[in-house]
């Protein structure tokens, strides 16, 4: 468990909360951008610079049989699992050690991989969500799940009361496959992200342009996050925001703006949590 600075990841108290990485790598990427919007990897930029050396030395990856296994042990940013951060993740909610951290965390899950990525063994995933529900039963921390592939969420439904689900994306297609794909997903929270807005068709500018308000309704959501690409720095526009926003308070949904747009914002900087969160 380390702290974190990713700006909606908070405690219930609203403290800044924590990442757990149980799980590392990706392959939703071609040479670091990601498939989901073609945008730089920021995972895949630390897996292959100060981390790298931590990463080659985990050899516990899923590909010992395939002809091309040798190259996966030299790729840093491929699957890996480490069984003793699983192990520490558990010490952390629940050994005697740490019961000086008497209030509960929030725990982003995988934010160096993706816990329902494609090729990830279903056993990891497994072994990730018995610890979540493990917590579930004992404590009242909470789990920030977040996926690029939401097609593969329903076989782990329905989620312990501890996990806010939620789906990335990047345009107004990703988006409206993220809530399709949420509509039968049972969690306690149901999240979009839309992080980095990269792109969005305004409902001004086309007949056929989704309504994305109803399919916000449709899915269940209950939180929203918007934010901007980083390193490079890519801000959307304005009206992008502003119709995503407006969606969102048709629905009844609470908007969470990350900080790195708010040179376009400025003061209408919004952070906001689910009610009773």
């Amino acid at each position: 468990m380390n702290k974190t600075l990713i700006d909606w990841v908070r405690n219930p108290d609203g403290t800044q909360g924590y990442t757990w990485n149980p799980i590392t790598g990706c392959l939703n990427h071609i040479n670091g951008m990601c498939k989901g919007g073609n945008f730089p990897c920021y995972a895949h930029r630390l897996a292959h610079g100060r981390l790298k050396n931590v990463y080659l030395a985990n050899t516990i990856l899923p590909c010992h049989y395939e002809p091309n296994h040798i190259a996966h042990h030299l790729d840093p940013f491929y699957l890996r699992f480490w069984p003793e951060r699983l192990q520490q993740g558990q010490d952390f909610l629940f050994s005697s050690q740490w019961r000086r951290y008497t209030k509960p965390a929030g725990v982003f899950v995988c934010d160096m991989s993706d816990l329902f990525g494609d090729g990830v063994p279903e056993d990891w995933t497994e072994q990730v969500l018995q610890v979540i529900r493990d917590a579930s039963a004992h404590s009242s921390h909470r789990f920030y799940l977040l996926t690029k592939q939401p097609q593969n969420l329903a076989k782990f439904s329905p989620f312990p009361q501890n996990c806010w689900v939620g789906v990335t994306a990047t345009n107004t297609n990703y988006a409206v496959a993220a809530c399709y794909a949420l509509q039968d997903i049972k969690a306690k929270v149901k999240y979009l992200s839309i992080e980095p807005l990269l792109a969005w068709v305004l409902s001004r500018e086309g007949a056929e342009s989704p309504a994305l308000y109803q399919e916000l309704v449709d899915a269940g959501i209950n939180w929203l996050i918007i934010g901007a690409q980083t390193k490079p720095y890519k801000p959307p526009k304005i009206e992008w925001v502003q119709e995503i926003v407006e969606a969102a308070d048709k629905a009844g949904i609470p908007v969470f703006q990350k900080d790195n747009p708010k040179p376009l914002l400025g003061n209408n900087l919004r952070q906001e949590l689910p009610i009773g969160s």
